[in-house]
């Protein structure tokens, strides 16, 4: 991706701290989305010593295309899933209880180290991180519910610290998994019931973390500014190394896929994110299940998990060709509308720098107040052409002293937010509930493809302020609909 270069456009120091709390939010969201792989000898001796007595308890589903197997003694997650018609062909690894397809969050603090509890030094910066299939001694999650009508499978589980030798997860996991076609949906639930009731901020969670064999080496995904009209792919060359950090791209698609040199494997599909992460790790081409070589694929979005939330998320996995993995996506990808965010029972994504709200439940707007200096409100990433939504419409309540407030848009291939590309607007102070209409075409540097936004909602001597945050949507030009 292009540079700005800094001699030609120095940042204004308000913009540099904007730059550099991006910086770190990146940060997070490596953090948040690294390897859950023992790579040192005394972690993978004590993994495999536990794999060699470890028996699985599997529950299997099946339809005319493809067979799916949980089991039952990792927590329900997914350890088998292979074409009917060549049953021994199991994509998915399980080397470690960090393998697998399942899933994993991450909050603070980091370290998370309970009195008492041995930490793993390796992973000990990853904090709270909670997994489905067991933790980096060998430890596995404790299944409380299990259900198989032969057409769907539920699970229920208390998770393990993956950092943490046997200290199980202050909450719970559901997934509800069905099949259609070769596709494998799935529905998943976090229920935190964590005793720290502080709002940690925003991590990166993998929604989900998927591990494949060793032939599903070829990582492929639509990373381009026109998705969804069949642009060139893109080959990610991502190798996982010493500083435990995989690959990061933007799928403007949703979706990336493994494959092996027949152009045949694993699509990993999540509608609502837009950042990816993935890689291989060691040598592609021959391995199984039990082996070390593996591809990882992992969905990953930003977001605040409260002690209380109850967090939900959807994907599909899909078996197939390049091709036939696309296809699939472009038919679940009806054209959608323009980006809208209405916070009426949850954040749909947003996060702050230097801010925090009230917390879970979300009920009917988002209570925000400054934690710190500069504070801000960021969005999710989604994906819109600034010729399509010219306009943003807020709907919000600022207190007593807040007169103007400012947006910031960071476009595909932007690394940081910039005061270039940013627009002042004059809002209403008293806390009374106002609706507010940007025009952001009006900027020449309002072009392109956008793929986020942040919000500057406080003056800059406010640190009793709250602003009460009810809505945020784009749209278009109402004239040039007209025409």
């Amino acid at each position: 991706m292009k540079k700005r270069n800094r001699h030609l456009n120095q940042p204004t120091p308000f913009s540099r701290r904007l730059a550099v709390a991006k910086i770190h939010a990146r940060k997070l969201l490596m953090v948040g989305v690294a390897l859950c792989v023992a790579i040192s000898n005394s972690q993978a001796e004590s993994n495999s010593s536990s794999k060699r007595t470890h028996t699985p308890r599997m529950s299997y589903i099946e339809n005319k295309f493809i067979r799916l197997g949980v089991d039952l003694n990792l927590g329900g997650a997914i350890t088998y899933l292979a074409p009917v018609t060549n049953k021994e062909c199991n994509l998915i690894n399980s080397h470690d209880w960090g393998r697998q397809v399942q899933l994993s969050f991450y909050s603070g603090p980091a370290p998370f180290a309970p009195s008492g509890v041995k930490i793993s030094k390796v992973w000990e910066n990853l904090g709270w991180n909670p997994i489905q299939s067991g933790d980096v001694s060998g430890r596995t999650s404790k299944l409380l519910e299990d259900r198989n009508n032969g057409r769907s499978i539920y699970v229920r589980c208390i998770p393990m610290h993956w950092p943490l030798e046997n200290y199980p997860g202050e909450c719970e996991f559901e997934v509800w998994l069905e099949l259609e076609g070769p596709v494998v949906k799935a529905r998943c639930r976090l229920k935190n019931q964590r005793p720290d009731t502080k709002q940690y901020p925003a991590r990166g969670q993998e929604l989900p973390a998927v591990y494949v064999n060793a032939p599903f080496y070829r990582l492929m995904t639509y990373a381009g500014e026109k998705p969804f009209t069949g642009g060139e792919l893109t080959n990610i060359q991502a190798r996982l190394g010493k500083d435990l950090n995989w690959g990061h791209w933007t799928a403007t698609e949703n979706w990336a896929a493994q494959l092996n040199d027949a152009g045949w494997g694993l699509g990993v599909w999540n509608r609502d994110v837009f950042s990816f992460s993935g890689g291989f790790y060691k040598e592609p081409g021959v391995g199984g299940p039990s082996d070390a070589p593996t591809g990882y694929i992992s969905p990953a979005r930003l977001e605040i998990l409260d002690h209380n939330i109850v967090y939900d998320y959807s994907y599909e996995l899909i078996l197939g060709t390049l091709d036939e993995i696309r296809a699939h996506v472009y038919s679940r990808s009806a054209k959608r509308g323009l980006p809208a965010f209405e916070f009426k029972r949850s954040r749909c994504g947003w996060y702050y720098a230097n801010a925090q709200d009230s917390g879970w439940p979300v009920r009917d707007g988002l209570n925000i107040r400054p934690s710190g200096p500069s504070p801000q409100v960021l969005s999710p990433l989604f994906f819109v052409r600034a010729e399509d939504a010219p306009k943003v419409l807020i709907e919000a309540a600022f207190d007593a002293g807040t007169t103007n407030a400012t947006i910031f848009w960071r476009k595909l291939g932007d690394h940081v937010f910039t005061a270039k590309q940013s627009m002042q607007f004059t809002v209403r102070p008293g806390g009374k509930n106002q609706r507010v209409e940007v025009n952001l075409g009006s900027s020449p540097e309002y072009r392109g493809a956008i793929l986020q936004m942040r919000l500057g909602l406080f003056q800059t001597d406010q640190t009793n302020s709250t602003v009460r945050l009810k809505s945020f949507r784009f749209a278009p030009d109402r004239k040039t609909e007209k025409r």
